[in-house]
């Protein structure tokens, strides 16, 4: 056996893989849909408004504005990295159910959204959004909620801003950790340009942390979430959804169930030492002939 040529093969693949991995990621994570720019936005029941930011020459972001009525407050809603905010808006219903209005927005390359896309664009974008609604509405009732890919934007944007609360649902650790399962043998530090380390902005997050997730989820396995939730465990509450998978998370009555409870709740109830059994420490039985 030519051990040699077997390593040469094998370092060799590891390089060509990176290589492509490095240059063409961008088609492996995001799968846009784009829509033309006279498009209409029509959703059975729900009173819609679209905006358009304008944040440079090349760049605007559009969006959609689900509204009620009397709204408790703002959920600002960061998508998956499929299609446009055309399909995701059917999933303003599950928050304006409870008197939350939601705010979405497209990534660039997505929808109507314009402008070259990377990491620190999205980032950029996400701040910028969040600090329009800031312009109209108190943080105390703004909401921040993610899934899956804008898991690590809205931990990005919660991070650097004080919102009343951080949603989670399947988030990811960070991205190159999730890539990591496929990829055990290739430098991913060096060739993600894509990370999104949700672990590294999750220690900056001040308010309330809900993170959502599924035990079936094979796309992004609950132990993101878990590992997630022991970084701010004093602001954190983990809700597994049995069964729940990646796609159809929203298929379970747990996710809604923990989502209302998530809506309706005003804080986090902190715990009594003195009135409860969290101090006590059990004594060790003794050993009798």
């Amino acid at each position: 056996m030519n051990w040699t040529l077997i390593i040469s093969i094998v370092v060799i693949s590891i390089i060509v893989i990176s290589v492509v991995l490095y240059f063409f990621q961008e088609r492996f994570i995001f799968h846009p849909e784009k829509l033309p720019k006279d498009f209409i936005f029509q959703y059975e029941n729900q009173e819609v408004e679209e905006y358009n930011v304008q944040l440079s020459d090349k760049v605007m972001i559009n969006g959609l504005h689900f509204k009620t009525k009397n709204p408790k407050g703002v959920v600002f809603y960061l998508k998956g990295n499929s299609r446009s905010i055309k399909g995701w808006g059917k999933f303003a219903v599950d928050f304006t159910l409870h008197n939350w209005d939601v705010i979405m927005m497209d990534y660039r390359g997505f929808g109507k959204s314009t402008g070259k896309r990377n990491q620190q664009a999205m980032k950029d974008d996400a701040l910028a959004i969040y600090d329009k609604i800031k312009q109209n509405v108190d943080e105390k009732y703004i909401i921040v909620y993610g899934r899956s890919l804008g898991t690590g934007l809205a931990t990005k944007v919660a991070s650097m801003n004080n919102p009343r609360m951080l949603i989670l649902a399947c988030p990811y650790y960070s991205m190159s950790n999730n890539a990591k399962r496929y990829l055990p043998f290739i430098p991913l530090r060096l060739v993600m340009r894509y990370s999104m380390p949700t672990y590294k902005w999750m220690k900056y997050v001040k308010c309330p942390i809900k993170i959502i997730h599924g035990t079936n989820d094979k796309v992004i396995p609950m132990k993101s979430g878990v590992r997630l939730s022991e970084i701010n465990p004093k602001l954190t509450r983990l809700y597994p959804i049995i069964d729940g998978g990646h796609k159809n998370l929203h298929n379970f009555e747990g996710y809604h169930r923990a989502l209302k409870e998530i809506l309706l709740s005003k804080e986090i109830i902190a715990v009594d030492r003195e009135q409860t059994s969290i101090d006590f420490i059990r004594s060790k039985r003794k050993k009798t002939n």
